[in-house]
């Protein structure tokens, strides 16, 4: 387990019923060294699946013996998707363990909460069994005499799990997991506190060379129709001869765009650098509006208008937008409902909609015929989705119904895949 803080990129999903000890102590000890190390606590069975079917490699998943949902099936399902499983706890049941079929067990470990104390502890040994107090030198002699065994201990655990790992997966496999993602292909739903770091960096320059590139794109594009009179106009200095035909050049019309983003929970990221990057390339825009919602609409347009930092716009969108009406659950319906009650006639033929979330309902009352109509009065209708296209329609999932009424659903899980759809959409 000490290898989970070594200089390797460790990245680990842990599931448990309750609050076991160990679970605290790993996700403390995974922030102590690296920040690339992360450990991902899933809420359930459900969710674990969702994230070994996400495509992203992990290392392993620690699984507390007593989860409710434990059995061969689970374990079958994370192995298949290159994951080994190791079982914490339960050695009074090695049967049990055994059926499972998991790639290792390891004991139920209490003294992980007391690892970064360990060091104190040798040290108070050490003068319990001096037969004179240590003196100043020698207290610095013995600590680090026993900060080296600690290093070299960490070392040899570090290689025995590697050892093992490369064992259970291979090395192609173990590879994978510890190479670092470029930012523009790191899953906006999956994405850990350092990553997130990298993507806000990494956005701004983005947006710069996205923005260069659609104002090329619009001043050299494809020539129009035959200019017939200028043509004949110009063939006199060729004795009548058309030797050089000349063009209309088309003057497309701008876009207007009305953003309709869902902020809850895991699909918040997505939706804060999606705005960032509309608002980012909006003089490619003749209008831009955005709504973000919960439960509740709510309009947040003059958050972006007039700011230097659409960082602190984006930031202020998620801690000023009046976003929930009852309990803060999606409910794509409802919000909906209040869009299309206040800013309905305001979608026009012009109005391209991007509806941003993953579709998860909670159950509730879809209101797809309201998709419908805005499908009718806008000139187009997209959604983004940041799930995997593997996890649409299941579960409370209802993303084909609102798609009947799209022109396109999109998988949006990274900025690699946003760019692309924002530069075919301008």
């Amino acid at each position: 387990m000490v290898a989970i803080v070594s200089s390797l990129r460790y990245v680990l999903l842990g599931l448990a019923s309750g609050e076991p000890a160990w679970l605290e102590a790993v996700a403390r000890l995974v922030g102590l060294r690296s920040a690339d190390d992360e450990f991902i606590r899933c809420t359930g069975s459900v969710d674990l699946a969702t994230r070994l079917g996400t495509g992203r490699p992990f290392s392993a998943v620690l699984v507390d013996h007593r989860t409710v949902g434990l059995d061969r099936e689970l374990v079958r399902r994370a192995s298949a998707a290159g994951c080994p499983v190791i079982v914490v706890g339960g050695a009074d049941d090695p049967g049990r363990l055994a059926s499972l079929g998991a790639t290792s067990h390891m004991v139920d470990p209490p003294s992980l909460q007391d690892l970064d104390g360990m060091l104190d502890r040798l040290m108070e040994a050490a003068r319990d069994e001096a037969p004179n107090d240590l003196t100043r030198l020698e207290e610095h002699l013995e600590r680090d005499e026993f900060r080296d065994r600690l290093d070299r201990l960490k070392q040899e655990i570090e290689a025995e799990i590697r050892r093992r790992l490369v064992a259970d997966r291979g090395v192609e496999a173990m590879a994978k997991t510890l190479r670092k993602p470029l930012p523009e292909d790191v899953d906006f739903m999956h994405a850990s506190r350092e990553e997130l770091a990298n993507l806000r960096k990494a956005i701004y320059p983005l947006t710069r060379k996205l923005a260069v590139r659609l104002a090329r794109k619009r001043r050299h594009g494809r020539k129009g129709p035959l200019d017939f009179r200028s043509t004949m106009r110009h063939s006199l200095s060729y004795g009548g001869v058309p030797a050089e035909p000349k063009f209309r050049f088309p003057r497309p019309a701008k876009p207007e765009i009305m953003v309709v983003a869902d902020i809850s929970g895991s699909v918040a990221a997505f939706a804060r650098f999606t705005l960032h990057l509309v608002y980012a390339i909006s003089s490619q825009f003749s209008k831009v509006r955005s709504f973000v919602f919960i439960d509740g609409l709510d309009e947040v347009t003059g958050f972006f208008e007039g700011v230097e930092d659409i960082g602190e716009a984006v930031h202020r969108v998620n801690t000023e937008a009046d976003v929930v009406w009852v309990d803060g659950h999606s409910d794509y319906g409802h919000a909906f409902g209040v869009f299309w009650e206040k800013y309905g006639k305001e979608v026009g033929p012009k109005t391209t909609v991007l509806v941003l979330g993953d579709a998860r309902n909670n159950y509730h009352a879809s209101q797809s015929w309201i998709l419908k109509e805005v499908q009718h009065r806008a000139r187009k209708v997209f959604w983004l989705n940041p799930e995997p296209k593997a996890y649409w329609d299941t579960g409370d999932s209802i993303v084909g119904e609102y798609g009947t009424w799209c022109e396109g659903v999109h998988e949006v899980r990274n900025l690699r895949q946003l760019e692309g759809f924002v530069e075919n959409l301008v």
